[in-house]
């Protein structure tokens, strides 16, 4: 950048200060192009208001003791102007622009009095007016308040105007040295630069909150996805082989009838159509969803297990070293095969959370067939050691709500008295109607073309 540029930005930022300074100070706003939300510390107010009113409290008689003694303002106005001074630290835990404000015209009213001190008043600690005991105390709180709640850009323009206002309103007063006022200026810029630096931590580390809290968000809902493509991998089957039976009655019916008419040639001839279209469709979507599945080709396309292979799921159970129980109560009846899928899937989550989570723990799956549907249930004691840490949350429960839910069932999951777990899927099975029609072929989606 060459020297006419930095002239002409220069030139712009100049032009645009009346315009930024009205927007940050003149405003009756709490956090004036601040962040949105309150910081966490300020959950702390109520704790940081007793020591702030006991500062508060110092500032005013340290204040009122010098305006009305040493300036000779009387005891009324000076115990008024410390009063207010005093109230704008306590304010400016909420209010810290206003605070500041409040401050400010309170040095410049205490000016003229200050002024006609003589040379030889001994000032509290030898400072310089505005910037003597109470002065510097109550102005370092306000703009440490300030810079610890607003931005800081807001905290470098009111340390700004503080500085420059101090040393106008100081200027016709008898300063001792200058070292009082390099003491003073030092205590200012530390102090803001100390809320500065705070204000920075506290909100870096409430963004990092938000952002765990939209990660744990975000981690839940893709488990959540997760878990729907797997279930809707599983129900693709099921869905298949009833589109392909609508397809292949559809084609037998005019076989069935002694000269069917044309009319109902072509009402059975878009039934089959439809149907052989919904499943080409169905196939395709399945292709998709299907595309990053890490199971083999072979496991992907075999056929969805039910309630039949229940023996041989737990059996591979007690095979891998857990002790299991079956009992399966009530007159069994055919099951939809949704129904039949999702109480074996129950099934093989709660087993494998037993295995997973309480080792050497007895488990007993349960079976219940009533006439609104059938009834899982699967406990297991308390774990006879310390279950091994887990890499992460896995989808057990959150798969069987979802298997429950899709067929508008109940699930109950939760701790047993003894210690145990115990989880209970009440799953409603309408009676399936009778078959009707022509025999179908045992795989009749590979006979739809």
């Amino acid at each position: 950048m060459n020297r006419g540029d930095m002239v002409k930005r220069a030139a712009r930022v100049l032009r645009a200060l009346p315009r930024t300074l009205r927007e940050d100070l003149a405003t009756m706003a709490v956090d004036p192009n601040g962040l949105s939300g309150k910081p966490r510390w300020l959950e702390w107010r109520p704790v940081i208001m007793v020591p702030l009113v006991m500062f508060a409290v110092g500032v005013l008689i340290t204040g009122s003791n010098q305006y009305a003694f040493d300036f000779g303002m009387g005891i009324q106005l000076g115990i008024l102007l410390a009063g207010v001074q005093s109230v704008a630290i306590v304010v400016a835990l909420y209010r810290p622009l206003q605070a500041w404000w409040a401050s400010m015209l309170v040095m410049v009213l205490v000016t003229p009095f200050a002024a006609n001190v003589g040379f030889g008043t001994r000032f509290p600690w030898d400072g310089a007016f505005p910037w003597s005991g109470a002065g510097i105390a109550m102005q370092a709180g306000v703009l440490f308040l300030l810079a610890l709640r607003l931005r800081p850009r807001i905290a470098a323009e009111t340390l700004t105007i503080s500085v420059l206002a101090g040393l106008l309103c100081g200027a016709s007063t008898p300063w001792r040295s200058a070292n009082d006022i390099r003491l003073a200026l030092g205590v200012l810029v530390i102090t803001v630069a100390m809320g500065i630096a705070l204000r920075g931590l506290a909100v870096a580390r409430t963004r990092l909150v938000e952002q765990e809290e939209l990660t744990a968000e975000e981690r839940a809902r893709r488990t959540l996805l997760e878990e729907r493509n797997r279930i809707a991998r599983e129900l693709h089957d099921v869905v298949a082989h009833h589109m392909s039976v609508i397809s292949i009655q559809a084609q037998v019916v005019p076989h069935l009838v002694e000269n069917p008419s044309e009319e109902l040639r072509e009402n059975v001839e878009g039934i089959r159509r439809n149907a052989v279209e919904a499943l080409t469709e169905l196939r395709r979507v399945l292709g998709v969803l299907r595309s990053e599945d890490p199971l083999p080709q072979a496991a992907r396309h075999a056929p969805q297990p039910t309630l039949a292979r229940l023996d041989e799921l737990i059996g591979n159970a007690r095979g891998a070293g857990l002790t299991v129980t079956a009992e399966t109560t009530g007159e069994p009846r055919p099951l939809s095969p949704g129904v039949e899928l999702s109480a074996f899937r129950i099934v093989q989550e709660a087993l494998s959370n037993a295995m997973r989570h309480a080792p050497g723990a007895r488990v007993r799956v349960e079976i219940r067939h009533h006439e609104s549907g059938v009834t899982v249930r699967i406990t297991n004691t308390a774990p006879e050691r310390a279950a091994p840490p887990t890499p992460g949350p896995g989808h057990g429960l959150l798969g069987m709500r979802e298997r429950t839910a899709m067929l508008g069932g109940e699930l109950a999951t939760g701790a047993t008295p003894d210690g145990g777990y115990e989880v209970t899927a009440i799953l409603p099975a309408p009676p399936l109607a009778e078959p009707t029609g022509p025999a179908v072929p045992a795989d009749p989606a590979e006979d739809i073309r």
